[in-house]
C-alpha cells in the first residue's frame, strides 16, 4: 500500500483561528465537498507563511462561508490571514498508486471555489516514454 494525495485546497486564506476549541480546523462545507473531505477526516496543513506543517481534523462550516478557521493548538502555528494548502491522503495497492489522480481544488483571496481540476500523471508518464 501506498499513501497517495486525494486532494488538495490550494492557497487558502486563514479567515479565523480559535485557541479555546478543543481542536481542528473548520473548512466551508462547499470547499470540503469539491475535495471529498468527510468531516473528522485526517487532513494535513502546510501554512506558506512560515513553513509550519501539521495534522488536525475537518469540522464542516458553513457552506459558501468562505472559513477556514485553525481551533485548539493547531491555532498557535497559524494567524488569520495566512495562506495555507489543505492536503488529503488515501491508502492504494501499489499497482493502482500510478493511476491516484489528486483532486485539486482552487479558491480566489475570498476562499470562493474558482476550480477543481485533477492532476492527470498518468498522461505525463506515458508522454515521458
Amino acid at each position: 500500500m501506498r499513501a497517495m494525495l486525494k486532494s488538495k485546497i490550494h492557497r487558502a486564506r486563514v479567515t479565523e483561528v480559535n485557541i479555546d476549541y478543543e481542536g481542528s480546523i473548520t473548512i466551508d462545507k462547499l470547499l470540503m465537498e469539491a475535495a471529498g473531505i468527510l468531516p473528522y477526516e485526517q487532513l494535513e496543513v502546510l501554512n506558506i507563511n512560515n513553513g509550519a506543517r501539521f495534522s488536525t481534523y475537518a469540522i464542516e462550516g458553513d457552506r459558501n462561508s468562505g472559513v477556514i478557521c485553525l481551533n485548539g493548538a493547531a491555532a498557535r502555528l497559524v494567524a488569520k490571514g495566512d495562506m495555507v494548502i489543505i492536503l488529503s491522503y488515501q491508502h492504494v495497492p501499489d499497482n493502482e498508486a500510478v493511476a491516484a489522480i489528486p483532486r485539486l481544488v482552487y479558491v480566489d483571496s475570498k476562499n470562493k471555489l474558482v476550480g477543481v481540476g485533477k492532476k492527470d500523471w498518468v498522461e505525463d508518464l506515458m508522454a515521458a516514454k
